[in-house]
């Protein structure tokens, strides 16, 4: 996605923070993260550095990429037991760009993916790192969303079947049917939906790249990052979904997968030892889990599959354009399922 910053809105910005007493004096900026999704920059007057949010350029699909939501939400985890970064300022439509936007605190440490630093590879410290992954998700699922003011950004009341019928509509026919090669998990995970297992803010996409760790050891969270698909749902859904993005040894891994592979070096727990240290810190009954993991991974292979076409046709991210990284995700949700692979 192509995006940078112009003399006219980089001193637009200088204005804009100098006025709100976060920096002073020219700023430079450094794109960080991969660009697929919202635009995340750090910037520096050269004392102080601070991140600034941004949506994508258009096209943006209608609804996506609300930088006013994101901040909202982000701020009202402040204090909540759950790291995120200090909200700073918001910028509306025309303070500074053409789309809102968003200032956040800096937070040092580093994103794990690929592998471990070697300040935090010691196999107790990776240890530490997965167990406090799954403390934080369970953490976030216990903030009481309603009394921090939250009640307007979801509707958990039959969230999976809701969640289910809205994102297939993004790759079904004009009459509702989905590609040949949804076919077979589309039909599975709607035979088998269960009733919401209770109703919380989910990060929907909480993967260990979507934090920051303290560079330092002891292991541990310093800031969750990118809240923008938060919403309140089903608790569970944010379980499935971390599960299917933490690789396993000599299993085939997807994409999301692809960017967590640190979490093999050893010490890092595994996925049931982290399953089921989520269940012992909230009570959840993991009876249905298979059916949560394989939504994540068929919703997976949906935004890919749509991404897809919309970069054959010339728009969007062209990342998207590989079909076969939907098909790791539809694979892998039939694993999930239990279901034989995919022969379309």
């Amino acid at each position: 996605m192509t995006w940078e910053w112009t003399p006219d809105t980089l001193g637009a910005l200088e204005t804009f923070l100098r006025e709100r007493g976060i920096t002073e004096g020219p700023l430079t900026t450094a794109r960080i993260g991969d660009g697929h999704s919202n635009l995340t920059f750090l910037v520096s007057d050269g004392v102080r550095q601070v991140i600034v949010r941004r949506p994508p350029p258009p096209p943006v699909p209608a609804g996506a990429h609300d930088m006013l939501r994101e901040a909202r939400l982000v701020g009202a985890l402040a204090g909540s037991g759950v790291p995120v970064a200090d909200v700073l300022a918001v910028g509306q439509t025309g303070d500074v760009l053409d789309v809102p936007f968003y200032v956040m605190e800096y937070v040092p440490g580093p994103v794990v993916t690929t592998e471990t630093p070697p300040a935090l590879s010691a196999p107790a410290d990776r240890r530490r790192i997965g167990e406090a992954l799954i403390d934080t998700l369970a953490a976030l699922h216990a903030v009481d969303w309603q009394a921090a003011g939250l009640e307007d950004i979801g509707r958990p009341d039959g969230f999976n079947e809701r969640h289910l019928r809205r994102m297939g509509k993004l790759v079904a026919a004009e009459d509702g049917t989905p590609p040949p090669e949804f076919a077979e998990i589309d039909s599975w995970l709607a035979a088998h939906v269960p009733a919401e297992s209770g109703a919380a803010i989910i990060h929907n996409d909480y993967r260990i790249g979507n934090v920051i760790l303290a560079p330092d050891s002891p292991g541990r969270i310093a800031a969750v990052l990118d809240w923008e698909l938060a919403t309140i749902g089903d608790p569970l859904f944010d379980l499935g979904y971390f599960l299917a993005s933490y690789p396993v040894e000599g299993e085939e891994r997807t994409p999301t997968e692809d960017l967590a592979v640190a979490v093999l070096e050893e010490g890092y727990p595994t996925r049931d030892e982290l399953a089921q240290r989520y269940a012992d810190a909230t009570g959840a009954d993991l009876s249905n889990l298979p059916w949560y993991t394989a939504l994540a991974l068929w919703k997976l292979a949906v935004l890919y599959e749509y991404g897809r076409r919309r970069a054959v046709a010339g728009v969007g991210d062209q990342y998207y354009r590989d079909g076969d990284l939907v098909r790791a995700f539809l694979d892998a949700a039939h694993r999930a399922a239990g279901l034989a692979p995919s022969v379309v």
